[in-house]
């Protein structure tokens, strides 16, 4: 460590993100953030009445006291999450001190309003899987929000000015930033700390990861009362998936002409294989695989006027496509073996112990493919302990993560990719356009088996970053 601070404050709320922003600071070697230590009904942490031999009477009695002890029997720099209604004392101590380092967490006040009703509601402040979550709508009192906003809203401006006033900088973060890793790395340099994670905690989940109009009764007379302000960003779809890459050794070029796929997992890829040898006239393995990077970089430059493309499916036909291959199959190429057993007995998806037999009916496909819907809206939603796979990672995330070396030149739709594969050979003058093989996809008979509204709506309730991206419509109506 060096010796810029003595100690740290997170200046937070409640439900603003500061339990999992402690957690990950508490990884770091070196760091060490004892909770609430000034919380005026507990010492760190709830149901806890001492802190390095300080009862809540002997800290109320002498609240820097606490700090010092705190300095003293620290092998780091030690911190607290400090809120608006803590012990005021304490700031009017830590504000001016230079040796205070100063960490400001902030989230959308509407956001943390909403999920602090639904915590007091359900009494659960803190999860740890998905299995275990409690729901609740809870209704938006108007009068409540605005004194908390101004409360909120008064806070921040007071530790503004005391930090330019004293000529400090804090370290400013958002809740949605809690989750990046490069930021929380960013965040132990501002702190003094050499070292740097390669991974943040998967213990807290996201406990309310729906959209606001999911979470309160009153969503239509709540949007009239916040008419004035624009800020909240009420119709945002909230996302907590992973930022992925560009996974370059998937990319596949033809072997002659300037067209480059970047597929989408979980997408139509073998017929697009075919077509691509086809409009050179030679096989499948003979199309240029297994890129990186540099020879990614080698063959652009090689190709002037190339184009790019990737394919994207319907949320529906996508789920139902890798369920069958990845998760439905107990042994074999594709099987998620692990993740099978885990969704079997963990989340109660209601899968055959082995392969599906004769008595894996329609009925039983039904009730399999809805329960693993369910747990993609939890999985993708970061509240289970189950890898995001790139097999079922929503495609807006996946075309993201393409934009680090670039973006495909085309997204072309499955049900329209004759078209929109001619079209991307018109940009290229490439006038001779062979046939597309037919997709052969045995499970689209067993999806149209089973497909109700009860299955549309969970492939929208886990997918509706995908629907919105890119204007899907169930999939009876498209």
């Amino acid at each position: 460590m060096n010796d810029r601070f003595d100690y740290f404050v997170i200046f937070g709320e409640m439900r603003t993100g500061s339990n999992y922003l402690e957690e990950n600071i508490n990884r770091f070697k070196g760091l060490h953030c004892y909770g609430e230590a000034f919380n005026p009904h507990f010492v760190g942490h709830h149901n806890t009445r001492e802190l390095f031999g300080m009862t809540l009477a002997a800290r109320e009695a002498d609240p820097l006291r606490l700090i010092e002890r705190m300095k003293k029997n620290t092998e780091g720099l030690p911190g607290f999450r400090f809120f608006h209604d803590h012990d005021p004392r304490v700031l009017e101590a830590c504000l001016p001190d230079p040796r205070c380092a100063k960490v400001i967490l902030t989230r959308n006040p509407l956001e943390s309003y909403v999920s602090r009703k639904i915590a007091a509601e359900t009494g659960q402040w803190r999860l740890t899987d998905a299995k275990h979550r409690r729901d609740a709508r809870i209704r938006f009192d108007a009068a409540e929000f605005e004194e908390l906003v101004a409360d909120l809203q008064a806070f921040q401006l007071l530790l503004l000015h005391e930090m330019q006033v004293t000529g400090q900088a804090g370290f400013y973060i958002d809740y949605e930033d809690i989750n990046d890793l490069a930021v929380m790395n960013g965040l132990a340099r501002f702190l003094g700390c050499k070292t740097q994670l390669e991974e943040l905690s998967k213990k807290l989940k996201k406990q309310n990861p729906g959209g606001l109009e999911d979470k309160v009764v009153n969503f239509e007379e709540m949007q009239g009362a916040l008419a004035r302000l624009d800020r909240f960003d009420l119709t945002r779809t909230p996302n907590f998936e992973p930022r992925r890459g560009g996974v370059v050794p998937t990319y596949l070029a033809c072997a002659q002409s300037p067209i480059l796929h970047m597929p989408v997992k979980g997408a139509v890829l073998g017929p697009v294989e075919q077509w691509m040898a086809a409009l050179d006239g030679v096989a499948p393995e003979a199309l240029q695989r297994g890129f990186n990077q540099k020879t990614l970089r080698q063959w652009r430059r090689q190709n002037k006027g190339a184009r790019s493309f990737s394919v994207v499916s319907h949320p529906l036909q996508r789920a139902h496509r890798v369920f069958c291959h990845h998760i439905l199959r107990a042994e074999g190429e594709g099987a998620f073996t692990k993740i099978r057993q885990t969704l079997r007995e963990g989340y109660k998806v209601p899968l055959p112990e082995g392969e599906p037999g004769e008595d894996y009916d329609t009925a039983a496909h039904h009730a399999a493919f809805l329960a693993y819907l369910k747990f993609l809206k939890a999985n993708l939603a970061g509240q289970t302990g189950v890898r995001i796979d790139a097999a079922w990672a929503s495609q807006a995330a996946v075309l993201q993560g393409f934009a680090e070396l670039g973006q495909p030149d085309m997204v072309l739709r499955e049900d329209q990719l004759e078209l929109g594969l001619s079209q991307l050979l018109a940009q290229c003058g490439i006038e001779s356009t062979p046939r597309l093989p037919d997709v052969e996809d045995e499970g689209a008979i067993l999806l149209d088996a089973i497909i109700d509204d009860e299955i549309e709506q969970a492939a929208l309730d886990a997918y509706q970053r995908d629907y919105l991206a890119f204007g899907f419509k169930r999939l009876k109506n498209s």
